[in-house]
């Protein structure tokens, strides 16, 4: 009798929940020897086009203190996204720093948080 080794998900450190399904990608922090550290952040995938990395957009708003208003302003981060978490475009994410992934990857995706608003709703025109 052959026994198949289910893969061990580790603990990252991060208050997320550890994903049911198991991967044997290098790169996953729950299955794979990847830490990480620093920031954590939520945002919106925009795109998964490229293999195995997502864009993540998180949208904010500033305030200008010459108009006494707040204008809205974006930030596109690329993530690793491990296949054991199955993100799709449209789903809000959180994502965490981790060591330089390729030239422009510094973070990965760490929990999927399910639908979410692709953006702030734009104004209408008057």
């Amino acid at each position: 009798m052959v026994a198949s080794k289910a893969a061990k998900a580790r603990d990252p450190g991060l208050d997320v929940r550890i994903p049911k399904e198991s991967c044997t990608d290098a790169k996953c922090p729950f299955h794979g020897h990847l830490k990480v550290r620093g920031y954590t952040m939520e945002g919106v995938v925009v795109s998964n086009k490229m293999q195995g990395t997502v864009v993540v957009q998180r949208t904010l708003l500033h305030y200008v203190p010459k108009y006494e208003r707040y204008e809205k302003r974006k930030r596109r981060y690329l993530a690793h996204a491990p296949p054991c978490l199955k993100v799709a475009e449209g789903r809000r994410v959180r994502i965490a720093e981790t060591r330089p992934l390729a030239k422009n990857v510094s973070f990965v995706v760490v929990e999927n948080l399910g639908e979410g608003p692709l953006a702030i709703p734009e104004e209408e025109p008057r």
